[in-house]
């Protein structure tokens, strides 16, 4: 199984567009230890020619300029990206769909509750079903990845409810399981991947999910609870947002300590996140934990 960071930013991307936070400013200027990014998104293969996206950042047509497995090849219209898992609705994570509106054909994967919320809003109707396959994914099972047409990929997912949010654009509705999951992707070989990229809490259900991974792809929004609000930049706190964490006593570091994966990197960063420093105590913290932050353009074979 190949595994790429397409982008590895939280909403917004880094430095985002309108802000001057002090760690924006380090990108704004040049410095080294900071590296641009791009809003969270990840790319998955079994065979390194049919590819699927899991999320669609508002990023994606720099993101697949970017990684060359994902160019057209051949003559006339042409992709390798298969389909797209999202996981919620959250902007940074669908918004990209609506660049793949070329009628080409790919399969669409979702919960319920997500694939209802992009059929309810109407410029997503761009996605001619008779194109765009949608495919529901249902809580604590597993679903084959199939390539548009019915095809195996070699692709299997199990999507589990972690704790979470609904989308900020959605709130006032009622909530469910469905709104924030996380997902279990294996290969016919039996190499697993555990991808999180929003979570409210490690609690020992999300530990036990995850055991036998070779890679985990987990939140890492925050550093800590109030870092917009001590930023300057915003008023929600992290648990406001569906956010665990990294740092502090009920921080994810702390959740996740003494799990046994082989790779371990926090995705979905805020721009504001201090860790996205090299050097920084922060960042330190991280690596000594024995985990890594996610840079777009990483490619992983499990």
């Amino acid at each position: 199984m190949k595994v790429r960071v397409l982008g590895s930013a939280a909403g917004g991307g880094f430095p985002q567009w309108n802000c001057r936070c002090p760690v924006c400013v380090l990108a704004w200027n040049g410095d080294p230890r900071v590296r641009p990014r791009t809003q969270s998104s990840i790319a998955v293969s079994a065979d390194g020619a049919h590819w699927f996206l899991f999320n669609a950042s508002p990023d994606l047509k720099q993101q697949i300029a970017a990684n060359p497995p994902l160019h057209p090849r051949g003559q006339g219209r042409h992709s390798p990206i298969a389909g797209v898992v999202v996981t919620n609705a959250d902007v940074d994570h669908v918004g990209g769909l609506l660049s793949l509106r070329e009628r080409q054909p790919l399969s669409l994967y979702g919960t319920e509750r997500v694939l209802a919320t992009l059929a309810d809003n109407a410029i997503f109707g761009v996605l001619d079903p008779q194109v765009v396959e949608r495919h529901t994914l249902v809580l604590e099972q597993t679903a084959p990845l199939c390539l548009p047409g019915g095809a195996s990929s070699g692709l299997s997912v199990e999507t589990f409810a972690v704790p979470g949010k609904p989308a900020l654009w959605l709130e006032g509705g009622t909530g469910s399981r469905e709104d924030t999951v996380g997902l279990l992707v294996r290969d016919g070989a039996g190499a697993l991947l555990a991808y999180i990229p929003a979570c409210a809490q490690v609690t020992e259900a999300v530990r036990e999910r995850v055991r036998g991974a070779k890679l985990l792809l987990f939140d890492g929004t925050l550093w800590r609870d109030d870092e917009m609000i001590a930023s300057g930049v915003g008023s929600k706190t992290g648990a406001r947002m569906g956010h665990v964490s990294i740092g502090g006593p009920a921080g994810s570091l702390a959740g996740w300590a003494g799990i046994s994966i082989p790779r371990k990197l926090f995705i979905h960063i805020n721009n504001t996140n201090p860790v996205l420093i090299e050097g920084s105590e922060e960042r330190q913290a991280v690596i000594e934990a024995g985990w890594d932050i996610a840079e777009d353009g990483q490619e992983f074979l499990l």
